[in-house]
């Protein structure tokens, strides 16, 4: 395929942005993929960004010589954003009339990288000592700003939770106590981890998936999140579970799902098929973290949990597989799952901590009282929350909002279809789509 590119003065990434700008005739003729350049100068300026920011790259699949060459370049994070902005105008020059049958697919793809790159702008201009609220760096970076809801909403439920936990103590002591009884021993983890992945697959339907992919799963400690997929390319994971904390009978689902099937293992996947292989968008082969596709992956990764298992199923499921393999009662299954239902109405609260501590409203101290009190952490589980906001900041939208913008997409697009095969079709459609935030309205 030809592959023409120019480079930007003073940069040893080829891009066509000085041509294009300038109005350069690239060739006589016009290349399979009017954006491949484009995408190809994209794709090394997130590698570079990475060298600035530990986390930004969350995966590549890449030509391993990119990154040796952009790790050579030890390029500034002022020339990074120049060529940033080089590659923005050379993207917003390119005119081109795909056919009909394809022309959404095309859109979508021009607005991702566009979002794309004015995301990594702001991240850049962060790395570079400016300073964003809460809900500007959410917009600049996810395109997306969660609503903000009062204490007493969250109060409201705390009533309800009271209600359902009596007896003495303060409610997240109460709470607390309630819990203790649905932690997985630490010598089942994996067996129950191993069933629950096997259940949530069960209940996927192909999607296209290819034969080949594949996962493993390694158990880790010290970290500020409780699991992690780590996309390795040719449809292979590495899915990471931390056990610093002890670890409850419903992340054993929540993790399967979120991570693997139909989640982030799934999602990639899907991406690497339809847009990479497929359709040669080399773009899809890295993921910075701090972007909007993160709301697209959070939010489908959640909102997968309700579409492989409807209340029904998850009850049954609990009851007849991971209790009496975690060797836990039965009978309380139910009683457990209402008591969840009604904490998980308390998921913004999280959102609200991470807003007024971000925003320099409340302290460390502070932001750990806020979480005890609305969202229902005891004080281990908020201090490795506040880990989490600090090393991630806004990101924390991308699970709620996420969830609730990608439910709400997919319901709307079934219509009045409300069956599982409409809804596991459109959720596809969505896992291998360029979409965004912004076209989820």
């Amino acid at each position: 395929m030809p592959n023409e590119s120019f480079p930007v003065p003073g940069s040893r990434f080829p891009t066509l942005a000085a041509a294009l700008v300038a109005g350069v005739l690239v060739s006589a003729q016009a290349p399979p993929d009017p954006y491949r350049s484009v995408a190809e100068q994209y794709v090394k300026l997130v590698l570079a960004v990475g060298q600035f920011d530990a986390d930004y790259v969350d995966a590549y699949y890449g030509p391993p010589e990119w990154r040796k060459e952009v790790e050579g370049a030890r390029t500034s994070l002022s020339l990074i954003d120049s060529q940033a902005a080089a590659t923005e105008k050379a993207l917003a020059a390119i005119t081109f009339k795909p056919a009909p049958r394809d022309a959404d697919m095309w859109s979508l793809r021009r607005q991702y990288l566009t979002r794309q790159l004015a995301a990594m702008r702001s991240r850049i201009a962060m790395l570079q000592g400016k300073k964003l609220t809460f809900d500007e760096e959410s917009k600049a970076l996810y395109d997306a700003v969660a609503p903000t809801i009062a204490e007493a909403e969250f109060q409201r439920t705390l009533n309800e939770l009271s209600a359902r936990l009596p007896g003495a103590g303060s409610l997240i002591d109460r709470y607390d106590r309630f819990k203790q009884a649905f932690i997985i021993p630490k010598n089942r983890v994996d067996r129950v981890f191993q069933e629950a992945i096997r259940g949530c697959r069960g209940r996927m339907p192909g999607l296209g998936l290819p034969t080949e992919e594949r996962f493993r799963i390694e158990y880790v400690t010290n970290k500020s999140w409780s699991g992690y997929n780590w996309y390795q390319g040719n449809f292979q994971s590495l899915i990471q579970v931390n056990t610093d904390l002890p670890i409850y009978i419903d992340r054993a689902v929540d993790l399967a799902c979120h991570e693997g099937y139909p989640g982030h293992h799934v999602y990639n996947a899907l991406l690497e098929q339809n847009l990479v292989k497929d359709r040669g968008w080399i773009e899809y082969t890295v993921y910075p973290l701090f972007s909007p596709q993160s709301l697209i992956a959070e939010g489908t990764a959640n909102y997968g949990i309700e579409v492989a298992f409807t209340p029904v199923d998850r009850l049954r499921f609990e009851s007849d597989v991971l209790f009496p393999l975690a060797g836990l009662d039965v009978k309380r299954v139910a009683e457990y799952y209402a008591v969840l239902a009604l904490v998980d109405r308390l998921s913004y609260a999280g959102n609200e901590a991470a807003r007024q501590y971000i925003d320099g409203k409340i302290d460390r101290v502070g932001a750990i009282a806020w979480l005890e009190k609305y969202a229902m952490y005891t004080t281990p589980r908020a201090e490795q929350r506040l880990k989490f906001i600090d090393q991630y900041r806004s990101y924390v939208i991308n699970y709620n909002l996420g969830k609730d913008l990608v439910r709400a997409y997919v319901e709307k697009k079934m219509g009045r279809e409300k069956t599982a095969a409409r809804r596991w079709k459109e959720f596809a459609a969505l896992l291998s789509s360029p979409r965004l935030p912004s076209g989820l309205k």
